[in-house]
């Protein structure tokens, strides 16, 4: 066991690639799940008491002390109405992840091990795994097992919140601006994600499309600008990093080197709030990177975009 946190702490500290490197872990149910290793920043094994926090959502099961500050511990299995992780009875662990620049654990009855897939290898979920309403994607491990691949941002929207309006103060200086000749593209594979988006870009009265997987993103891209087929053409576009089939800096890189998209504004957007994906958005050709979610910093970027690109 202490391998696989050796090497969880070295793979968080690598920059992002093509490549997708997840730990594998279980529930209640004996199936396997995956999460990126670069949004994990610990792996501790989960003490028997934790404090409660009354009034709570169910699946939060309390608090506990993480470098000298507490953080929230959601039980994955409750969240998908399983029986909750008996970390009272026997030995369990906490997942510390660093999403949309808030820090969360996650409890899990174990972790396996650590694999690396391209993201081209993961997949949008089909047919039965389609149901589960908190399943973002797929992938196989080496013996051909399923890796069932949670839509956090849809847990974290549902047991601790996320804001999705504008501060009053933005409100009003948005009033003076004009953004009715822009149509933006949102590209997201969470579901949770494109409605706080699309949200967001609503109150502000920019116009937008949402797109589920970049892959689709850039086959309407492609119609429109070099079959010339019907559709209307996008001012900006707002793409989340991780999603199955293709990453946000893969489909930056791709809208980059077309010549008829090359000058296409692109900001990307995600829950991958490390320091060094500003870095890493810049070399893939985008204009800016933004950590979800933060409904004033997106709105007040989006329009300083558009506010440059001629009509």
């Amino acid at each position: 066991m202490d391998t696989i946190f050796d090497e969880v702490d070295n793979r968080t500290s690598l920059a992002l690639t093509n490549k997708m490197e997840m730990l594998i872990f279980y529930l209640n149910d004996q199936q396997l799940y995956g999460i990126n290793v670069f949004k994990i920043i610990q792996i501790l094994e989960c003490p028997k008491t934790i404090t409660r926090i009354p009034l709570s959502h169910p699946s939060i099961i309390g608090t506990v002390d993480f470098r000298g500050k507490p953080i929230t511990v959601i039980d994955l299995a409750d969240v998908l109405a399983m029986p909750p992780v008996p970390y009272k009875e026997v030995i369990c662990y906490i997942l510390v992840c660093e999403y949309n620049n808030a820090v969360n654990g996650f409890l899990i009855n174990s972790p396996d091990s650590l694999i690396t897939r391209s993201w081209e290898d993961i997949k949008s979920p089909t047919g039965l795994l389609t149901r589960s309403g908190y399943l973002t994607a797929i992938a196989y491990t080496d013996k051909n097992e399923i890796i069932q691949m949670l839509d956090v941002e849809k847990i974290l929207a549902e047991v601790v919140g996320i804001d999705d309006m504008l501060t009053a103060q933005v409100k009003d200086e948005l009033k003076t601006k004009q953004m009715s000749t822009h149509h933006v593209l949102i590209v997201d594979d969470s579901l949770s994600a494109r409605m706080v988006v699309k949200s967001v870009l609503d109150q502000a009265g920019i116009k937008s499309t949402v797109i589920d997987s970049a892959v689709n993103a850039l086959k309407l891209i492609e119609d429109i600008y070099i079959k010339k087929m019907e559709g209307e053409r996008f001012s900006l576009v707002i793409s989340d990093i991780e999603m199955p089939g293709m990453d946000g800096f893969t489909f930056a890189r791709k809208i980059r080197s077309m010549p008829e998209t090359a000058k296409m504004r692109i900001i990307l957007h995600s829950s991958l709030s490390n320091p060094s994906n500003k870095a890493k958005a810049e070399q893939a050709g985008a204009d800016e990177f933004i950590a979800k979610f933060q409904p004033d910093m997106l709105a007040k970027s989006t329009i300083e975009h558009l506010n440059q690109i001629e009509i």
